[in-house]
Parts: structure tokens; sequence; C-alpha cells
């Protein structure tokens, strides 16, 4: 469509285990509200993206028993990390969470553009 910004890769990032107690149902919860987040984007033409989708089966594979181990510590921050590099923007999502606001303060540090709410971020097509 003429005049539609190019589709933005938006990291989104909200609280996984903050709040949680690392309670299984509710992490999988944060999960959830990320990929219902990362939905909307897609439907407007974005690229949607979230740490976990690409950490957890790491984690998993890297023979993790519990969210916090050595093996979930070595590879679940350091992938959103990596991530982040990549995208163009950060969708900020959810309560308080420090990892998310650190995405968020990173992204602002390498001159990403950080959203807040949904109607921030331009529709492409």
């Amino acid at each position: 469509m003429p005049g539609s910004p190019r589709p933005l890769m938006i990291l989104v990032a909200g609280p996984y285990r903050s709040g949680t107690g690392d309670d299984p149902a509710k992490l999988a919860a944060n999960v959830e509200a990320m990929n219902r987040a990362a939905l909307t984007l897609f439907r407007a033409g974005h690229l949607p993206v979230t740490g976990e989708a690409l950490a957890l089966p790491l984690i998993e594979t890297a023979g993790s028993a519990k969210v916090g181990d050595p093996a979930f510590d070595e590879i679940f921050h350091p992938v959103a990390e990596r991530l982040l590099a990549r995208c163009d923007a950060v969708w900020r999502i959810g309560g308080p969470s420090a990892g998310a606001d650190l995405m968020t303060a990173q992204a602002a540090d390498q001159g990403k553009r950080v959203f807040h709410r949904l109607d921030e971020i331009p529709a492409a097509r």
C-alpha cells in the first residue's frame, strides 16, 4: 500500500518471571500475553518476535531442570539481548519486569524505537 511504513521487526518485551514465583501456570500466562501482542503486530504487517520463543526451547535442550538454574541463566537474557540487536523496535507490554525494562532501556540506548502503547505503532502492509 503506498505511503505505508515498511514492516518493522519488533521485540515484544513483557514480564516473564516477575510476580510469578516461577509458578508454571503464571509463566505460561505471561508467554501467552506476549504471543497475543505479537499476533496483533503480525496482523498490523510487522514481524514480531519474543525472546521467550527463541530462548525457552534452547533452555530445554540445554537440560535446564528449573527456571533460574545455570542453563536457564546462560541462555534466557543473552538470547533477548542478541535478538534486540537485530530488531528495529521494542513494544513494552505488561506490568513490572526488570528484564523487559532492561530490553527497553537497551533499545533506547541503541537508538531503536520504543513503543508503550499499540496506537503508537504504525501499521505496515
